[in-house]
């Protein structure tokens, strides 16, 4: 087997590959057969064959050539009759492309069938009869039927041989259209009497190896004289006609004339063709030699049409012309779209440039009829662009965004240049796969939400929310709290962000008096590669709980001291006696504080100001009046619920200091004797033992009562506005003393009185007993306020005997 290849190779603008392969094999070669090895003649490798997809594309339904892409070879796919295939025409051709993707590529292969003598020349009839007069003339020609071989090239029919050759020999004729007329000379005279019927052998053979043949009976009976042929008026015609005429649409006319009279001169005319359908398309009037139309024309299927045609008259004399008949094409054909390759799915990331179809066109029309041109709707960034002649590719033009168009309707439409002009079009569908171009967006600008102290840790805030423009996982949004501190704390210790929700948790319970509010960020990032994120400001309130009962700072409670507010005798209605300091740390409505008596020794006698705390007397202090008064007050603040402290503020109604020390000393007499000696046994032995110690052990006891005192006070973190004992001077003499004195009482054991030495004025009108003591008053000084101001409340000094 010989096998011819030539390979071409281009490259194209759009950067697709384009070559061209030839092969040449002979026609019936077996199924599976080598055509050739595409692989190796395109310089590709047969991976890429594989992972390309390749594939042979060809516009026919009936494929003849299959691709070995495990071999990166072709192989004849089933046998080929180059006669069935291509008729007459040579060169005979099989066209079709190889396709491959990622990237798109196609190659253009031609595979030419040669021809092999499998075909013997062959007569239409087997016989054929002529009826020739005895007076013909030497040198007379009778047409003879020619011969029909398939094959082409050296296996055409090559000569004709006619037996017995003893009245006529075999006259061969070559045409302009390298066509042969067979022709049957008469050579010697005739003899009816001796030979009525003459038998002769037509032989055709080719020149094929071997050589192949085929014969046809020639049948003469011989007639009486009739010495003049037909003669047609021109050797040749020519007409032309336009395709799709209708049946019946008159061709030509042809004329032929006998100079012979009666049946003699009577002309018959016939056509000869026998390869063609000429005798389908075509019909001859016998008696007139009009030619009509008896099929339909298509200038796609035959452009010409020769026609044969015979003249014959009844003494058997004939003769011959041709009829040429050329075909005018109309624009009946629209482009033909055939789509070579495709993509269904591309990338909004993709270049502009980028070929997303490759489409060929085919009009079977010819001149302007047959060019086209192809676009696509102008909506669309896509565009179309040629490759190569009726090759052309859909490339995108722009930028694309999936996010304002995931799907594109691209309709394709070709027209030719034909008058009226002929369309088609097809419409593909093309869908934008996501990329990560855009980050997730917060539905607001900045966040504030409120949530109560005290609440559950764990507890739902409120929930932020992002929206991401992409698709599937580029859209999916996780949320992550962002690194940063309140008070020097992570914020991750007192909120949290649910990944895939948003919602914010509370980590701790919060504690407005501690913290009211704090700012944090929450970052929104989404699940492309890589992500993209934004973050938004969130700012967090805690609203106030009434969470804390009141706290009294005035007066003071002591674990073991009796303090008590002394009230003279003289008092008029409405006289302060002191006044009941509170704060709350709450704040809002839950601070705002509210004084009420709740028990009292004489309830006749005083009252507190329900928003002032202030305890004055309602009524003239009498005689009558117990010395010691105990009054209870509550402080209520205005939470719901509401929240209260209590107090015990003593009361002393007296004029003099040595009344008071009596009604007060016998109350805690008793205890404090008992106590106290065993105070001091125990005191005596420590210093015996360990005096140095001991002496440590009380400055350190001193310094840390000294330090609780002032922690009472002070362990709020609100601010406090001090409140100062009552020091009053009555300058309108309402009752009040005028002024406060001093006492230094000195008292020997067991005594049940006291000398009393007045000392200088001074600041304070509290009276402090210390029930520990064996009797001995406290000396009051005022060297340092208890809210450590130079000028507010006492401090005691105890003095020792």
């Amino acid at each position: 087997m010989r096998r011819q290849v030539l390979l071409f190779i281009s490259l194209l603008s759009l950067g697709s590959v384009f070559g061209q392969v030839s092969y040449s094999i002979p026609e019936e070669m077996t199924k599976g057969s080598l055509v050739g090895n595409i692989a190796q003649d395109l310089g590709l490798d047969v991976k890429r064959l594989k992972s390309g997809k390749a594939r042979i594309y060809t516009r026919d339904s009936e494929e003849y050539i299959e691709l070995n892409k495990e071999r990166g070879v072709l192989l004849v796919k089933e046998p080929i009759d180059r006669e069935a295939l291509c008729r007459q025409t040579t060169p005979c051709a099989l066209h079709f492309q190889i396709i491959l993707e990622n990237p798109m590529e196609f190659y253009t292969i031609t595979v030419q069938i040669t021809d092999v003598n499998d075909n013997a020349p062959t007569f239409e009839k087997s016989e054929m009869k002529f009826r020739i007069s005895e007076s013909s003339v030497i040198g007379a020609k009778f047409v003879l039927e020619r011969a029909v071989d398939r094959d082409v090239g050296s296996n055409d029919l090559k000569s004709y041989e006619l037996k017995p050759t003893d009245n006529f020999e075999l006259k061969l004729q070559s045409n302009e259209d390298g066509n042969t007329n067979v022709e049957m000379v008469l050579q010697k005279s005739l003899d009816r009497e001796k030979e009525e019927q003459i038998s002769l052998v037509l032989t055709a053979v080719d020149g094929g190896q071997p050589q192949m043949s085929g014969t046809m009976q020639i049948l003469i009976t011989v007639l009486d004289a009739n010495d003049n042929a037909p003669i047609f008026a021109q050797p040749t015609y020519k007409t032309t006609i336009i395709e799709n005429s209708s049946k019946g649409t008159v061709v030509a006319i042809v004329t032929a004339s006998d100079a012979d009279h009666g049946s003699n001169g009577k002309i018959t005319y016939s056509i000869m063709n026998t390869l063609d359908d000429v005798r389908k398309v075509f019909n001859v009037n016998k008696e007139s030699g009009e030619i009509s139309l008896a099929g339909n024309i298509d200038f796609e299927q035959s452009r010409n049409f020769q026609l044969n045609l015979l003249a014959s008259d009844d003494g058997g004399l004939t003769d011959s012309c041709k009829l040429i008949v050329e075909v005018e094409d109309v624009n009946d054909n629209k482009p033909d779209i055939n789509i070579m390759s495709k993509s269904n799915v591309i990338s909004e990331g993709a270049k502009p440039g980028t070929v997303v179809t490759m489409i060929h066109i085919e009009d079977l029309d010819s001149g302007e009829n047959g060019k086209v041109k192809c676009f696509s709707n102008d909506d669309i960034p896509f565009t179309m662009k040629m490759s190569t002649n009726n090759f052309y590719s859909l490339v995108t033009e722009s930028d694309l965004d999936r996010e304002r168009a995931s799907e594109y309707n691209i309709t394709v439409t070709c027209s030719d240049e034909g008058i009226p002009s002929l369309s088609s079009s097809v419409t593909l569908t093309l869908q934008i796969s996501d990329v990560n171009d855009n980050a997730p967006v917060f539905e607001r600008s900045s966040y504030e939400a409120y949530t109560v102290e005290n609440n559950t840790p764990g507890l739902s805030i409120f929930k932020v929310k992002a929206r991401d423009a992409d698709w599937n996982q580029n859209a999916r949004v996780s949320y992550i709290l962002e690194d940063s501190s309140v008070n020097g704390v992570p914020v991750s210790s007192y909120v949290s962000v649910g990944a895939d929700s948003g919602v914010i948790h509370a980590v701790r319970s919060f504690d407005y008096e501690q913290i009211k509010d704090f700012h944090f960020r929450v970052k929104a990032q989404d699940g492309g590669s890589p992500p993209l994120s934004s973050n938004v400001s969130v700012k967090i309130l805690i609203q106030d709980q009434n969470d804390n009962a009141p706290q009294v700072l005035y007066p003071v409670q002591t674990g073991g001291s009796l303090v008590a507010e002394m009230v003279p005798r003289s008092a008029e209605v409405g006289y302060l006696v002191t006044k009941v300091v509170a704060v709350d740390v709450d704040s809002g409505q839950n601070a705002w504080l509210s004084y009420k008596l709740q028990k009292a020794t004489d309830r006749a006698l005083f009252e507190v100001g329900l928003q002032n705390g202030e305890i004055r007397t309602i009524r003239q202090v009498t005689d009558k009046d117990t010395v010691k008064q105990r009054l209870t007050v509550v402080v209520e603040d205005n939470g719901q619920p509401s929240r209260s402290a209590t107090v015990n503020v003593n009361v002393a109604v007296a004029d003099s200091f040595p009344e008071v020390l009596s009604e007060f000393t016998d109350f805690t007499q008793d205890k404090e004797y008992n106590d106290n000696l065993t105070f001091y046994l125990v005191l005596a032995l420590a210093v015996v033992s360990f005096l140095f110690i001991t002496c440590l052990v009380v400055i350190i006891s001193v310094k840390i009562y000294r330090w609780r005192q002032s922690r009472i006070l002070y362990q709020s973190n609100l601010p406090v506005i001090p409140y100062y004992p009552p020091r009053y001077s009555d300058t309108l003499g309402t009752g009040t003393l005028p002024h406060v004195y001093n006492y230094e009482v000195c008292r020997t054991t067991d005594s049940r009185k006291s000398d009393c030495k007045f000392g200088r004025a001074g600041s304070q009108n509290v009276l402090i007993m210390e029930p520990s003591s064996t009797g001995t008053m406290q000396r009051l000084q005022s060297d340092k306020s208890i809210l450590d101001e130079p000028d507010s409340p006492l401090e005691a000094n105890v003095l020792q005997p």
